[in-house]
């Protein structure tokens, strides 16, 4: 009786020091958030539009039939991504290998890669802030191994061997996570829904050879990627998981940035879903055949209005020839540069011809991590926006076409897309 005596007595105690007035009033002292515009992307609010056909289906294919949508608010990138930015990524990719083969020693208080979750990489932990002195006696004799081999250097440069560019990353499959059989916490060991994935980011730059037969396009090979003459040209040459690995890095790029000033991380940077493309893409205008509105393809004064195949093969009638600068021609009424024509866009949907039938209509979603075993079937990876060197009919807003995730083409890019913290920017106020 005295040991219930003294627990009581406790409890009593404990509830009359609490602080608060004894109301559920949350978590106090929470700084309050407002979600910045990510750099060089634009908001995109919520809505509803009619997805599908806007005018007859000239190839007869069935692929996209006409039915009302939703999707939440998001931010996409202004352009597509151009070659300086992805350069960037390959240059990340570059240094963190030079950094790990020279094997540097770092403190606790230097940047360092992380994963996923935020957990430190063990090895090897990279020194950012040091600069990698290439030129150096050391340094060179340790950096050898990243240049190609005496026999296959060409009139003796010294050049990156870029089969050597790989980029190991990590996602979480939450959609496996979420399957009924996996559904309680803590029976499973979440690590097996840790996905890991190791690839070549180097773009195909023999992409514009392969491409096309008995055509002369080895300039843009030798060229394109590497030279600040296409600088804001749009980056092509590049496989879906390819496109997905870049997304991935550049999320841990700036949360790893939030994270070091003590600021909340924000959503993913991810492929847009093929409903959010199209959405973007039509600018609020719903039921418009094109991202700029009205069933044509010149303007009032007969110019062109994308870059595309127009007419009979006559590349140079829009003003292009193969692609153009990212923020050529006018921004649809959301801002967004060059969503018909210059590249086709890889979006993060498995193509399938009767996806419209099965997938939901709020953030209509199809997708499918095709194993390397699968069927080609099941590669296939729904492109969107048609390109330089297609006809006008893929330049509509509701055309769907696909590719196969491991190939790459030189008319195909992509753009990325976050989803907004919360419902609408009037939230915040």
């Amino acid at each position: 009786m005295k040991k219930v005596g003294v627990i009581m007595l406790i409890t009593a105690v404990l509830a009359s020091c609490s602080t608060g007035n004894g109301e559920l009033i949350g978590v106090q002292g929470r700084e309050p958030w407002y979600q910045p515009d990510p750099f060089g992307m634009l908001w995109i609010p919520q809505g509803s539009y009619t997805q599908g056909e806007d005018d007859q289906d000239v190839p007869r294919s069935f692929t996209s039939q006409k039915r009302t949508v939703s999707v939440q608010a998001f931010y996409m990138d202004q352009t597509e991504i151009s070659n300086n930015e992805y350069r960037q990524f390959v240059y990340w990719v570059r240094d963190s290998i030079a950094h790990m083969i020279l094997g540097e020693e770092v403190s606790e208080d230097h940047l360092v890669t992380v994963d996923y979750y935020g957990e430190d990489i063990d090895p090897p932990l990279i020194n950012w802030r040091e600069k990698i002195n290439w030129l150096g006696d050391e340094e060179r004799e340790a950096l050898e191994v990243m240049y190609y081999p005496e026999h296959e250097r060409f009139y003796r440069r010294k050049e990156i061997d870029t089969r050597k560019l790989k980029y190991e990353y990590y996602w979480i499959d939450i959609r496996e996570a979420a399957q009924r059989k996996n559904r309680e916490q803590g029976l499973i060991d979440r690590s097996v829904f840790i996905k890991k994935d190791i690839i070549n980011v180097y773009p195909d730059t023999l992409a514009w050879v392969h491409d096309f037969t008995y055509s002369f396009n080895e300039p843009m090979t030798n060229m394109y990627f590497w030279h600040p003459a296409y600088d804001e040209y749009p980056l092509v040459g590049v496989s879906w998981k390819q496109a997905r690995a870049f997304s991935i890095w550049r999320t841990q790029l700036l949360n790893n940035y939030l994270r070091g000033r003590g600021t909340a991380i924000v959503q993913d940077f991810r492929l847009p879903t093929e409903s959010e493309w199209e959405y973007a893409a039509r600018g609020g205008l719903d039921l418009s055949k094109y991202p700029w509105g009205g069933p044509y393809i010149r303007n009032s004064r007969g110019c062109f209005l994308g870059n595309f195949k127009p007419m009979r093969g006559n590349y140079i009638a829009d003003g292009g020839f193969h692609t153009v600068k990212i923020n050529s021609y006018n921004p649809n009424d959301f801002g967004l540069f060059c969503m018909a024509g210059n590249a086709a866009e890889w979006t993060s949907n498995s193509y399938d011809e009767s996806a419209y039938n099965f997938s939901h209509d709020l953030n209509p979603d199809y997708q499918y991590d095709a194993k390397e075993s699968d069927p080609p079937s099941l590669k296939r990876k729904v492109i969107r926006g048609g390109s330089w060197k297609d006809v006008g009919h893929y330049l509509q807003n509701s055309t769907r076409t696909y590719e196969y995730q491991d190939t790459a083409k030189c008319y195909i890019g992509f753009r990325c897309v976050m989803t907004y913290l919360g419902r609408a920017k009037d939230d915040n106020l």
